[in-house]
């Protein structure tokens, strides 16, 4: 008979212990890199999404606002003079805001000069100023109400009798009080012996005033900082409010760069640019501006390690028709958005 012996276990040898763990060495290592390279994809993949939704979004508000430039309810200002000289962005008073409503778009180029209630403004890079009545009636359903806190209203007249839109209009100032009413009082607005009215011209109680809206001056401009000293450029806005005074409120961050040219319909009035300038300069070709080219250098706000850039960007024209390059030695990653919007409300009076 054969007689077999069951063979024990006994352990492993220290040679065989040493295989083991180099293999599972290796195996730890390859799921460590596979881990890190997946994560570092998705940390760029996110960057990337946001860099895009940013520069979209940024662009996407500069061309609603500049499609709202001079809407100014159902007042038709087509008639009014422009000021003899550009105004401060920075006016707050309603004289002063009723002597640049036909200044519907205004701007600085290359931020050349800085607004006095503007801080921190990057240099070579424009500001945008839109005057216009919000679209939103005061007090309806989805819109904020009245508030007598100094904030600028707008008020257009819808009554037709001798004392409304039948007046005699030979100057800036018969409009005033006749056609529209500015004020940062808001009982003028509201009382129905010195507010504007609607069709049916009644100012016995409960009366029916004109619709009031309010006022807005908004003055965009590329900060140097989001927060201060964070070195994250960013889209920000003056909005012209309670007081009134203007407010800075952070909109987009990491957008680096804002360049704008303007179509003036001039010589010919049609509602169609003849030209396009990065400085029209006048109150004449501002007030004859009907379309903008924005240019928008978005960023990301995070390096990414071990990508450098040698990038040259063009960003449309300067004041004297040449390209505007900006190029970069480091470790961000960008991209250039370009859009042309028409100022609907100028370039349809212009054009009719």
């Amino acid at each position: 008979m054969n007689i077999h012996h069951r063979t024990r276990q006994t352990g492993l040898s220290i040679v065989e212990l040493m295989v083991s763990i180099t293999i599972g060495l290796l195996i730890l290592a390859g799921l460590t890199t596979i881990l890190v390279n997946n994560s570092r994809a998705r940390t760029e993949i996110e960057r990337a999404n946001r860099q895009i939704e940013n520069g979209r979004y940024a662009l996407q508000l500069l061309s609603d606002d500049l499609k709202l430039a001079g809407y100014t309810a159902e007042f038709d200002p087509s008639n009014m003079t422009l000021p003899a000289a550009l105004p401060s962005p920075c006016l707050t008073t309603p004289a002063d805001l009723q002597a640049a409503l036909m200044l519907h778009v205004q701007g600085v180029d290359n931020a050349a000069t800085t607004p006095s209630c503007l801080s921190d403004v990057k240099s070579n890079t424009d500001i945008l100023v839109i005057r216009r009545a919000s679209t939103c009636e005061a007090g309806v359903a989805g819109c904020a109400a009245a508030t007598n806190d100094g904030t600028p209203y707008f008020q257009a007249s819808l009554c037709s009798n001798a004392t409304e839109l039948n007046a005699a209009i030979t100057n800036n100032a018969s409009y005033l009080g006749s056609y529209y009413q500015l004020d940062t009082n808001l009982a003028n607005l509201t009382n129905t012996a010195t507010a504007l009215h609607n069709r049916d011209c009644t100012t016995t109680p409960p009366g029916t005033v004109a619709a009031i809206h309010r006022y807005r001056t908004h003055i965009y401009f590329i900060a140097n900082n989001n927060n201060s000293g964070d070195g994250i450029p960013t889209l920000k806005r003056a909005e012209l409010g309670p007081g009134p005074a203007f407010t800075i409120v952070a909109l987009v961050d990491g957008i680096e760069n804002l360049q704008i040219q303007y179509g003036i319909d001039s010589p010919v009035v049609d509602g169609t640019p003849d030209s396009y300038m990065a400085a029209p300069g006048s109150v004449a070709n501002w007030g004859a501006a009907v379309t903008a080219k924005i240019n928008l250098l978005a960023r990301n706000t995070e390096i990414t390690a071990g990508y450098s850039t040698t990038k040259t960007y063009t960003l449309g024209y300067d004041a004297s028709d040449d390209p505007i390059t900006v190029s970069f030695t480091d470790s961000y990653k960008r991209h250039a958005y370009q859009s042309q919007v028409r100022l609907n409300n100028s370039a349809g009076r212009r054009g009719s």
